[in-house]
């Protein structure tokens, strides 16, 4: 009798609904952390709620089958981040991943004229978002343009900084915990911040601490859902 291979698993074969509360490591995009957690857990249908760059760490919301219907909701939720600006130097991406495109010498200033630049970008601004983003011109994304040297005009758009706290001057890095609504762009907020510091700047290093559909923050839910596992 001939042996006859049995056919192979599908890859995804599970009606799996929920919310996994990622904590996406740096390295990787979004969407790799997402189809990793999917292969993990089979599940016919997965989605997650804000994109975090490659750079950075921190809270990924991954929604499986039913809850992907509220993956708009979480979209539209204030975040809050860690971030550790490095001033002196500005590069094509805002973040560390890109080439160095500019210098300027970096001020001398302490820790009160810091946080009294800070104190200014609290409240409601507009921004305008930086070329290497998803966001869509034309049909294709920005990255994609930038990425061939092209530059677009972009809209401004409407933000809010709920607070901006100094937590560490040690030049030439500066790090801030930043409450924002959707739709801010840290990269973006880093540059500013620098300008108006007298210089240039980028991130060095990020980290999403919260969603607030998920009040509480990463490690709160971290410390949760590690003590579920354990039962």
């Amino acid at each position: 009798m001939n042996d006859v291979a049995s056919p192979r698993p599908r890859r995804f074969d599970r009606e799996v609904d929920g919310i996994l509360l990622l904590d996406k490591p740096t390295g990787i995009s979004s969407n790799a952390a997402l189809q990793q957690a999917r292969r993990l857990f089979r599940a016919l249908k997965a989605g997650h709620a804000g994109s975090l760059d490659p750079l950075a760490s921190g809270l990924l919301p991954v929604c499986f089958g039913q809850a992907t219907k509220v993956c708009g909701q979480l979209l539209e939720s204030a975040k809050a981040y860690r971030v550790v600006a490095r001033l002196g130097e500005q590069t094509d991406t805002a973040d560390a991943e890109g080439q160095v495109i500019a210098t300027r010498p970096v001020p001398p200033l302490d820790r009160n004229e810091v946080e009294a630049v800070v104190a200014r970008f609290m409240g409601d601004q507009t921004q305008v978002p930086p070329m290497y983003s998803a966001l869509k011109h034309g049909g294709k994304r920005l990255y994609e343009l930038a990425r061939q040297g092209e530059t677009v005009d972009r809209a401004a758009r409407s933000i809010h900084i709920g607070s901006i706290e100094v937590l560490r001057v040690d030049l030439p890095e500066v790090e801030l915990e930043v409450a924002c609504s959707k739709g801010t762009y840290i990269r973006t907020l880093v540059e500013d911040i620098a300008r108006a510091l007298g210089t240039v700047g980028h991130v060095a290093v990020l980290r999403r601490l919260r969603v607030d559909a998920f009040y509480g923050g990463l490690d709160h839910w971290m410390v949760i859902l590690k003590e579920l596992a354990g039962k």
